[in-house]
């Protein structure tokens, strides 16, 4: 009975995502979490704006002070207050009466089409595949009761970012149930919070052009969120209104992705008028070519061989630093650095995820466009992560941080070493926690400013000049400067192979020869014995 009782009051303490989330997957049964993502998300959306709607509605409906005379069936009521308008056909009670009928499929279908139809920022945004045969309609129905105990858009859930924490988390678990096309949408959280703390997007226009389902930008918003201490102390009047404060401009090829990112973005009230979507991507299809941008936050597809590389060899991007350097055709890395560098403000600043080979290889222009970038003082930062942070890859990773017109550090990189950071979270995956961020961020920031107390670590942290960069070829693994051996580090197969090949060759050819010698030596004592 205890331990019931233990059970109990453990399932009663557990977040409202988390319980959420268990009674959600439960009724996925063999619908593919692909596509019951957008099931489950779209209908939580939908939650989130009728409880919005429905607490404004009623204070409408009651006429007192600022809302006396008020019509609550005006959509500019609601356009005034930053709400969604929901027709009647579309508000959640009405859906939730109708949850147990064979018809709710296309119930909820037309619910959001007629969203859409009264609210211009979300045409072509909110998920129509309810209707479909291979959702089961008893499971749907279910699933409306279940998000209905959830009070999800009021004001005070507002307050307590209730759906924040709801859709983040549904993010989340959704990428791991889907393994490695999940992390196509989805930047571990953690991963992103280190980004955001390292680069500190206080004020300014924030770009991501490859947005996955709008992480980056959130966690910027929270950042501002966050430091509003920050604003009061520069003081001049200044609205602490995060969105007063930063624009966010994204671009995303994959349109269901990108849908996730409207609605992410939406359920915040952050203005995503910016994000654009179209199926060629940043590079073919730039979406904003005249944009300059104070901070670019990225995690770009690692070792991306399939982007149109060869039909732009001749573009304006690969000259960004002064001289004609076109990225290879088969590998889109240092597109993306080129890409990032091409966007970015007089003073503005880059983080962005890339494969750790980047920061080694010598492929066609590859070497020498990182030579470049070190010698024009480009570099700021590399930081190398620990393993079995990516849910798409296991392919080792880095964080580059790129700065224009540096004010501190001139002729100087940092490198830090967090590999042996972060906790496992199940056997294939790792997140860094918050000291670890708080570490990592406090180092590069201390460092940066000459604000804090920085110095140089042996195994996790090193300033190095550019000369000794260049006495080490524009190599940028950290593992060379903070003081161990790094063989994982900078293994170039192809040379350890060949290396490999020649001491076995050696030593082949020295046992041979003493194998020879024996034998030589053996004959001349036969010879001996036989002559006695």
């Amino acid at each position: 009975m205890a331990r019931i009782a233990k059970e109990k009051q453990k399932q009663n303490d557990e977040p409202l995502e988390k319980k959420l989330w268990k009674a959600a997957d439960k009724l996925r049964k063999n619908m593919d979490a692909a596509e019951y993502k957008h099931v489950v998300l779209g209908l939580i959306f939908l939650k989130y704006i009728s409880d919005a709607f429905e607490e404004l509605y009623q204070k409408l409906k009651e006429g007192k002070g600022a809302y006396e005379g008020a019509d609550p069936e005006d959509k500019n009521e609601y356009t005034a207050e930053k709400v969604f308008y929901v027709p009647l056909s579309a508000r959640w009670k009405w859906l939730q009466g109708r949850a147990k009928l064979p018809t709710i499929g296309k119930d909820v279908d037309d619910a959001m089409d007629a969203i859409e139809k009264d609210n211009p920022s979300l045409r072509g945004v909110l998920p129509k595949v309810y209707a479909q045969e291979k959702l089961d309609k008893q499971s749907l129905g279910g699933l409306i009761d279940l998000i209905s105990s959830a009070v999800l858009g009021t004001k005070e859930a507002q307050s307590k970012d209730i759906l924040g924490k709801v859709y983040e988390y549904f993010l989340g678990e959704f990428a791991l149930a889907e393994g490695k096309k999940g992390g196509q949408f989805y930047t571990p959280a953690s991963v992103v919070k280190l980004l955001v703390e390292m680069l500190e997007p206080y004020e300014g226009r924030v770009f991501d052009p490859c947005c996955g389902s709008g992480g980056m930008f959130v966690q910027s918003e929270k950042f501002v969120e966050a430091h509003r201490d920050y604003y009061k102390k520069k003081g001049n009047g200044l609205s602490l209104n995060p969105a007063d404060r930063i624009s966010i401009y994204g671009q995303e090829s994959n349109q269901t992705t990108w849908r996730l990112a409207k609605m992410n973005l939406a359920i915040r009230h952050i203005d995503s008028s910016n994000v654009k979507w179209n199926n060629e991507g940043s590079f073919l299809n730039d979406a904003h070519k005249d944009l300059k941008a104070d901070y670019i936050i990225a995690n770009p597809p690692f070792n991306d061989s399939d982007w149109s590389g060869d039909l732009l060899q001749n573009d304006a991007r690969w000259s960004v630093l002064g001289q004609k350097l076109p990225p290879p055709p088969n590998n889109a890395n240092y597109a993306w650095i080129q890409h990032f560098l091409y966007h970015l403000a007089p003073t503005g600043m880059a983080g962005f995820v890339l494969a750790k080979g980047s920061l080694t290889t010598k492929t066609s222009n590859e070497g020498e466009i990182r030579k470049t970038l070190i010698e024009n003082d480009l570099i700021d930062c590399i930081v190398n992560l620990p393993t079995k942070l990516f849910l798409n890859t296991q392919i080792p990773a880095c964080l580059w941080f790129l700065r224009r017109n540096k004010q501190k550090r001139k002729g100087e990189i940092l490198f830090i070493d967090a590999r042996n950071m972060g906790y496992l979270i199940n056997r294939r995956n790792r997140n860094l926690s918050d000291e670890d961020i708080a570490l990592i961020a406090g180092t590069y920031h201390n460092w940066r400013t000459g604000e804090g107390d920085y110095r140089d670590i042996q195994g996790f942290c090193k300033s190095a000049t550019l000369d000794e960069v260049k006495a080490l070829n524009y190599v940028l693994t950290p593992g060379r400067y903070i003081g161990l051996p790094d063989d994982e580090d900078d293994c170039n197969f192809p040379e350890r192979f060949n290396v490999l090949k020649a001491e076995l060759e050696k030593q082949i050819e020295e046992e041979a020869e003493l194998n020879k010698a024996i034998m030589e030596n053996l004959a001349k004592i036969e010879v001996k014995e036989y002559g006695k």
